[in-house]
């Protein structure tokens, strides 16, 4: 009786204050629970969130959250596309470039839609309740062939072991030191050269990668997926070269260099 009556206590007193944390264990479901005309991945349709990231994203990957939630049209065009997730089916068969292409476009539409429901907003961070409370990350559901998803299991159960590492560089989390949110839609016959363009764009970025003398200063993402681009620090790093600016790539010993990550910036980022 004593735990419930504190917990109680606490959604009181966390409602009073503006917290999230009164809404505990209220998931939040996007597109359709009833999966009807299933189809493959390789046949779903990205061209509305294509349009929808050309009109509110720009090149460099800022969101305009104020444009994009005034506009009742593009609202709704986002849940019709949701609703169009939701009609594949993981049974279906699908090339592994569709597969990639619709579950990056997934996660980052999500994350999207999350932030409009929240907005105004000044980060994702405050929607992402540890112990009590709604966390975006797995309380924000996407029903994909009948069964919800959330982003924390698109990304780890099912996009990381897709054996990937680009993915990194492709998902994001609303904030200015993830990757640039692409301003347009992955698809199958381009996500080769999508998944590299992003990569190079932010390892090109100063926040992301410096080298000072013998020292690498990379972003805190290398620090907690670094297991994706390697068993050890010479592996990751020779993983990652490629996508290095050109002069830097060539002067570094892989073997050698000290490593450090940069502090992650979790301000929304807003154009």
């Amino acid at each position: 009786m004593l735990p419930k009556l504190v917990y109680l206590l606490f959604c009181c007193l966390s409602c009073s204050l503006g917290s999230d944390s009164c809404f505990a264990g209220r998931n939040v479901y996007l597109g359709t629970a009833t999966a009807r005309n299933a189809v493959s991945m390789n046949d779903v349709d990205h061209s509305t969130w294509d349009r929808l990231l050309q009109s509110h994203v720009s090149e460099s990957g800022n969101v305009d959250y104020k444009k994009w939630h005034g506009s009742a049209k593009d609202v709704k065009d986002l849940d019709r596309y949701l609703n169009q997730l939701s009609a594949a089916s993981q049974k279906l068969p699908a090339s592994k470039q569709s597969k990639l292409a619709f579950w990056i476009n997934a996660y980052n539409a999500v994350t999207v839609k999350g932030i409009l429901r929240e907005y105004p907003t000044t980060s994702i961070r405050n929607h992402t309740a540890k112990l009590f409370g709604y966390n975006i990350w797995d309380d924000l559901q996407l029903y994909v062939g009948g069964t919800a998803f959330s982003l924390n299991q698109m990304e780890h159960e099912i996009l990381r072991k897709m054996n990937e590492p680009r993915i990194h560089f492709a998902i994001v989390c609303a904030s200015k030191s993830c990757p640039r949110l692409l301003s347009r839609a992955f698809v199958a016959s381009e996500v080769e050269e999508q998944l590299d363009s992003n990569a190079k764009h932010f390892f090109a970025q100063p926040a992301n990668f410096q080298l000072t003398g013998n020292t690498v200063t990379l972003s805190s993402i290398l620090k907690w997926f670094g297991e994706d681009f390697g068993s050890n620090q010479s592996a990751v790093m020779r993983r990652i070269t490629p996508w290095l600016p050109a002069e830097a790539a060539s002067s570094i010993d892989a073997a050698r260099v000290k490593l450090n990550y940069a502090e992650y910036d979790w301000s929304l980022n807003g154009s």
